[in-house]
């Protein structure tokens, strides 16, 4: 089906693992690279940059972005690539290991072509029936919610499941989604026709022209400028990511900002550089499992940008928290 742009919301799944075995070591990341490639063909996507350190493993792909600890893998893909169809593979992977599945978390924004969604992402319902059929039973404690907002277009996507419903020691996570970027800056993510440049260099370019390496100055950053236009970055400090993935094109541009907040000291100064960057005319933030006082912070952030917050919903869900879905949009712009 023909449409008319590229769609830049991504689907974002996290799947927790443990083991029997109180000596776990290296875990996940002993799988290969070629058993990680075979997941990554069922999505249709590919590996186009990479970088690791002594907690986890980091890959920037051809949509978006994959992230392998010892225990947990996060998957987040763009455009119509089939995510969920990585489920089952990494399940049967991680059993190689003798690593078993504890928890489950999938979410996403609303679509900007929901049309061009091949299966089994044609609808929300539909994801959530594909996954309760492809998890074990014993994630016995569920739930789909969708959270909505003020902005039609924009509503938040969670499925939750795990083997407990209040799991410990579980990091927030701060996923920011940004369209109608402002024109100027988002022309810094195009190449320039014979520029001399690979993706990785362009990408290290881009980079600093925007001011990405300023967001978080203690992060090693693998980056990559896609052509004619586009680009992904990782960032990796210490045990913890942050993730960008621009799609600069006029009529449906799209950025999308995400972090772990364990990992720094002010995560709404972060989120508000990363706005900064991209200008845009209408933000969301969803906070899984983040305290009340990190949620407003974020929100007194963007509105120092000059957004105004329209809407905050609310949800509790199992294996995860709570979830907070805040959205904002230029001061001049009505809803």
């Amino acid at each position: 089906m023909a449409v008319s742009g590229f769609e830049g919301f991504e689907k974002r799944l996290e799947l927790q693992f443990s083991s029997h075995d109180p000596v776990i070591g290296i875990g996940l990341r002993e799988l290969d690279f070629k058993s990680l490639e075979q997941v990554l063909h069922q999505v249709q996507c590919t590996v186009v940059s990479a970088l690791g350190n002594q907690h986890f493993d980091s890959y920037v792909l051809s949509e978006s972005s994959l992230f392998v600890y010892p225990t947990k893998i996060i998957i987040k893909t763009c455009g119509t690539t089939q995510l969920l169809k990585s489920v089952r593979p990494f399940i049967n992977h991680a059993r190689t290991l003798n690593l078993h599945l504890i928890a489950l978390r999938y979410t996403r924004g609303t679509f900007i072509f929901p049309e061009a969604q091949p299966y089994p992402h044609t609808s929300f319902h539909e994801e959530v029936v594909y996954l309760e059929d492809n998890i074990p039973d014993d994630l016995c404690y569920r739930k789909a919610s969708v959270i909505p907002s003020k902005l039609t277009s924009h509503s938040w996507h969670v499925f939750s499941a795990g083997v407990v419903e209040y799991p410990d020691d579980v990091p927030y996570t701060v996923e920011v989604c940004m369209t109608d970027l402002d024109q100027t800056l988002a022309r810094k993510f195009f190449r320039h026709p014979n520029d001399g440049m690979n993706g990785d260099s362009a990408g290290r370019a881009m980079t600093e022209l925007t001011g990405i390496n300023r967001i978080n100055p203690n992060a090693q950053i693998c980056d990559f400028a896609f052509d004619p236009c586009g680009y992904s970055m990782n960032g990796i400090d210490g045990d913890c990511y942050s993730t960008i993935h621009v799609t600069p094109e006029d009529g449906f541009s799209y950025a999308s900002f995400e972090c772990v907040g364990s990992a720094y000291n002010d995560m709404a100064d972060m989120v508000k550089k990363a706005v900064k960057v991209f200008g845009p005319g209408t933000v969301s933030v969803a906070t899984t499992n983040a305290g009340e006082d990190m949620c407003m912070r974020i929100k007194g952030a963007v509105e120092q940008v000059g957004l105004k917050c329209r809407s905050c919903g609310i949800d509790e869900v199992p294996a995860a928290g709570k979830v907070v879905f805040q959205t904002f949009t230029s001061r001049r712009k009505r809803i």
